[in-house]
């Protein structure tokens, strides 16, 4: 039947994940499942377009087979490199600690990855080809996983709450002694736009400065946060220090605690830099905090290794289902030498 062909099918399936996902943001947006529907939304619309296409004309369509075949293996090349240049300048501007490593081992590891399939192909040995199979399989979903992060958090954060809100939460991001360095104040200068846009507003929120003190800080992070703000202009009666925690996961835990002694039924927005913004907001949610999250910018050549970081985590806080996920994928090419 002419209402079956794939491209009714493809796009049938796509407003069908459309639904899901509509449902699913309006429920809560702080779900890492919205970003899954939404790929697969756009998945299936993209084969719809496709099929489109051929119904009108098979070599155009053809060629833009070709060409997103094409661009795979460019793209990762790109990113290869991308990522070994990005690597190379986190080390020289942050030091060679591991968290900065992230992004040089990515692109290295996608290097590695092309020179194993060559020698594979080469020695056309059976087991060593499934090894490659199960590494692919592995890498297949967890690179799934991670566009599904990449697009959603940007989805997220261009997502603005218009909502009354009683308190802003500035989360903290370590101090150099007893300064604020420059990504710390992108948050802080962040939050204090949004208490002014509040203010303008004919509101009164109070902003909540978060954060202990931590090795080789000279005082608590919280309060070198609420002198910057006072000294900014806000006033000292409207920012409270929450200086005990040491996580973003106590960040919010201990604010909560602040908020609900003053008002029971507080709204809040918080803030974090953009990279951290959706992993934050999956955290606001995981403690029960009723907030949204907004980003604050972060220097370009910070954002990939700390994009990173933030996925991983992720992946992390879902190490049952993802391991098991996993396990399976790269068990599976083996079993035929059972």
């Amino acid at each position: 039947m002419v209402g079956w062909r794939p491209m009714n099918i493809c796009f049938a399936i796509a407003g069908f994940w459309f639904l899901v996902f509509v449902a699913s943001f309006l429920y809560d947006r702080r779900l890492f499942r919205n970003s899954i529907f939404l790929i697969l939304t756009l998945m299936f619309a993209g084969l719809g377009v496709i099929f489109a296409v051929e119904s009108v004309n098979r070599g155009l369509a053809r060629w833009l087979v070709y060409g997103i075949l094409f661009l795979i293996p460019v793209t990762i090349a790109v990113l290869a490199v991308f990522l070994v240049v990005n690597g190379v300048t986190m080390i020289r501007r942050e030091g060679r600690r591991p968290k900065n490593l992230l992004s040089l081992a990515a692109g290295l590891g996608i290097f590695g990855l092309v020179i194993f399939g060559v020698v594979v192909q080469q020695l056309d040995w059976a087991p060593l080809a499934a090894l490659r199979t199960a590494i692919i399989s592995v890498l297949t979903y967890i690179s799934f996983l991670f566009v599904c992060f990449l697009i959603y958090a940007f989805v997220y954060s261009r997502v603005r709450s218009s909502r009354k809100i009683d308190f802003v939460i500035v989360l903290g991001s370590g101090l150099r002694g007893s300064r604020v360095p420059p990504l710390l104040a992108s948050r802080l200068d962040r939050g204090k736009l949004v208490y002014d846009r509040a203010i303008r507003k004919g509101r009164s929120p109070m902003l909540i400065t978060s954060g202990g003190q931590g090795p080789g800080e000279d005082i608590p992070e919280s309060h070198a946060m609420a002198t910057y703000l006072i000294e900014r202009g806000v006033p000292a009666d409207r920012v409270l220090r929450e200086d005990r925690s040491t996580s973003t996961t106590e960040n919010l835990l201990f604010s909560r605690e602040l908020m609900v002694a003053r008002v029971p039924n507080y709204r809040c927005l918080i803030v974090t830099n953009n990279f951290h913004a959706f992993r934050a907001a999956l955290t606001a949610r995981k403690v029960k905090v009723n907030g949204q999250v907004v980003g604050s910018p972060t220097a370009r050549y910070y954002w990939p290794t700390a994009t990173i970081r933030e996925f991983v985590a992720i992946l992390f806080s879902h190490k049952w289902i993802n391991g098991v996920i996993c396990g399976a994928l790269f068990a599976l090419p083996f079993i035929q030498f059972l």
